[in-house]
């Protein structure tokens, strides 16, 4: 008699080992294959899991065993996305099944679907989605359109940098694999480049090649160039805010090898894809690229390490590229291919610095708005030109407070560390309310103060809807269009409004970041930067890095034009034109800027030249969060014998301290050695299990998680 298969099941939950399960080749129609995706009873209930291993023996009764419920009709992840998953999961100290199942497609995760795909209807409902054709790798530009430009249309700046990467390529079969940083001024065709460079690649039989970019509104310009560039190829499209079951399909097409190209956000790194031969990271400096819950892992990062264990290669394309890719360069790790002038001729933005503590730039008479005098002339002179002009406010809503006069209350949250935004009809709700951007309450706004009952509240500072109102009464007759999460979230979503501006339909733009990167404008030649001080007053020691990548990006947005003689400016407010910041903007000096950045972490030893990591703690009560920390630091520092390599900092509170009723803490552990480092934290990560259910602490109920790498501390 044969001995019964076991198999070990990784599932979602915060546990490292995973669960046996007898596996019945006669009931499910196969032998156990590692990485197949199964539901498994669990408790009371049941859950979706993956095989992680197979053996013939288990540690438990078997008798105590129960039996694997049913398979799903899709096949293994490829050993290879294991490798990944597996390589992700220690290094970002998670459970397999917490790292692999949440990068599975809501629609396969629901054991209810499995009957009704056989292989028949999954062919049936992939087919439905469109075929691809023969391969094209290069086609006339009428057909292409716009949008997708083809190596005969480079320049000569774009030609040469294609030649180098498909000469990487070259090198790269011969075992010599490197990632590629493509650097190029805004608006000097990296995009082109990139998708010529992906043509020769999928000349290959089979090949396929992901291209991720950092946020879902800069998908569908690039998915427009794309398609243009490939009509002969199948694309699919991975992001959170597709429909349940088309994303479970694209992400099936994927993994049968059917689609060619992949085209998604950060969770897209983690799709099986049999046939890679090629990644793209787009505006691979974007903090996007990092997950904030769950298993918090770079896609970036994680990129560069699944190009590396294929050894295939991986282009990270950028106008300002991360500090830590930069240094990759400097440092021999990395290729670098520039591309330093605009594809289309024109030359970049003028940059002009409106110092706000000069009152002679502030705004006078009728035009006494919420803008500079500078900037309300160029707009202005702008629209008398019919050309557009883009304003960019970090702040969404239409004042960040709502206070009383008389006794100075403020519009502050119950749930969180952080103040009720005011925002106008027609954002949230149709009646003006206050909005908690943190935890999402929403309460109505008070006829009178709460405190004191004075009616006299009025609204302080300003966000996008407040921009909107007074530029409306500055220039009643401009066709005006307000971009941001509540713009979008009503009516017309970011990509229509995007196609309005594209069309020439609008006179001014004004919204928050979402507008300022990535976009094709064709017809902004003045952009105004309102607030560009608020970054510089943060805690955080990456705001400079992040401030001024934005800053070169909004600046980016101008003077897309074929038009040489057509002149575009840059106008920023602020009340410290002096810092490196704005001083290297003047120039447009990425280079400089990084440079400069690079000596400062260095003599501070701040990342990349130093190696961190976060406990994060949160319960009902700050003293009990705080104290669990502190004992959690004793115990790391009398138990683990740490090296001087190693650092413990003191538990502090979060800057946004409270958020939906949680108290939370952080303790920040420090390395100048990666792997020292991990040491630790598994130390930690075992300490914290023992005493913990799941997450949180069997104590006082604290919940805890450790995140590799941070991106804010």
């Amino acid at each position: 008699m044969t001995k019964p298969l076991i198999v070990q099941v990784a599932v979602d939950k915060p546990l490292r080992q995973f669960f046996d399960y007898v596996w019945s080749s006669e009931k499910l129609g196969r032998d156990p294959v590692i990485g197949q995706l199964v539901e498994v009873p669990f408790g009371r209930g049941s859950l979706v899991g993956v095989v992680a291993k197979v053996s013939d023996h288990s540690s438990l009764d078997q008798d105590k065993l129960k039996a694997v419920t049913q398979l799903a009709p899709v096949p293994p992840l490829d050993p290879k996305l294991m490798q990944l998953m597996l390589f992700a999961s220690t290094y970002y100290i998670q459970g397999l099944g917490e790292t692999l199942i949440p990068s599975i497609p809501q629609y396969w995760k629901k054991p209810k679907n499995w009957p009704k795909q056989t292989l028949a209807t999954l062919q049936k409902t992939v087919n439905s989605h469109g075929e691809g054709g023969k391969q094209i790798p290069v086609i006339s530009k009428n057909a292409a359109g716009k949008g997708a430009i083809l190596a005969a249309a480079l320049n000569t700046e774009q030609a040469d940098a294609l030649t180098k990467l498909n000469n990487q390529k070259e090198i790269s079969e011969r075992g010599g694999v490197r990632a590629t940083l493509l650097q190029g001024r805004t608006g000097s065709g990296k995009t082109a480049v990139f998708l010529n460079w992906l043509a020769n690649i999928l000349a290959e039989k089979n090949a396929q090649v992901l291209i991720l970019v950092p946020e879902i509104n800069l998908t569908p310009q690039l998915e427009r160039s794309v398609r243009a560039h490939f009509p002969g190829h199948k694309l699919v499209v991975l992001h959170s805010a597709l429909a349940e079951k088309k994303r479970g399909m694209a992400w099936y097409e994927a993994q049968i090898g059917q689609a060619q190209i992949i085209l998604g956000t950060r969770l897209a790194v983690l799709t099986p894809i049999p046939h890679l031969k090629a990644i793209v990271v787009d505006e691979e400096h974007d903090t996007s690229y990092k997950q904030q819950e769950g298993t918090r892992y770079s896609a970036r990062d994680l990129a560069v390490w699944r190009a590396h264990n294929l050894q295939i290669p991986i282009v990270l394309s950028s106008a300002t590229p991360s500090l830590e890719s930069w240094l990759a360069v400097r440092q021999g790790r990395y290729d670098l291919i520039n591309l330093n002038r605009r594809a289309q001729g024109g030359a970049m933005p003028e940059v002009q610095l409106i110092d706000l503590k000069d009152k002679n730039n502030h705004s006078v008479g009728a035009k006494k708005i919420h803008l500079s005098r500078p900037l309300a002339n160029a707009i202005d002179a702008n629209l008398q030109q019919h050309q557009q002009s883009l304003v960019l406010i970090n702040r969404r809503g239409y004042a960040p407070v709502l206070t009383c006069l008389s006794c100075g209350w403020l519009s502050k949250c119950s749930q969180c560390s952080a103040y009720l935004v005011l925002h106008k009809p027609g954002a949230i709700t149709t009646k003006p309310v206050l909005s908690c951007h943190h935890c999402g309450l929403v309460k109505p706004v008070p006829r009178s103060c709460p405190d004191c009952g004075d009616v006299d509240l009025r609204p302080i500072g300003q966000g996008t809807q407040k921009i909107e109102d007074t530029l409306g009464l500055a220039w009643p007759s401009a066709r005006i269009l307000r971009i941001d999460a509540d713009s979008s979230r009503r009516g017309r979503g970011a990509e229509e409004m995007m196609q309005v501006v594209h069309a020439g339909e609008v006179d001014i733009i004004i919204g928050t970041q979402m507008i300022a990167k990535g976009h094709d404008y064709q017809n902004i030649s003045v952009v105004g930067v309102l607030d560009a001080d608020a970054r510089l007053y943060s805690h955080d020691f990456r705001a400079p890095e992040r401030l001024f990548a934005q800053l070169v990006q909004v600046a980016g947005r101008a003077g897309r034009t074929d038009n040489a003689e057509k002149k575009s400016r840059i106008y920023i407010e602020t009340r410290h034109p002096e810092v490196a910041v704005f001083q290297y903007l003047l120039q447009h000096d990425v280079d400089g800027f990084l440079a400069q950045l690079a000596a400062e972490r260095e003599e501070a030893q701040l990342p990349p030249f130093t190696f961190q990591a976060l406990i994060h703690a949160e319960g009902k009560m700050l003293n009990k969060v705080l104290a669990f920390l502190i004992q959690l630091k004793e115990e790391a520092m009398s138990h683990f014998g740490l090296e001087q390599q190693v650092k413990i900092y003191d538990p502090v509170a979060k800057l946004m301290v409270r958020i939906a009723g949680s108290e939370r803490a952080q303790l920040v552990i420090e390395s100048t050695h990666r792997n020292q480092l991990q040491l630790v934290l598994d130390q930690i990560d075992s300490l914290l299990r023992e005493q913990s259910q799941g997450r949180i602490s069997k104590k006082d109920k604290i919940r805890w998680s450790i995140e590799r790498d941070p991106a804010l501390i």
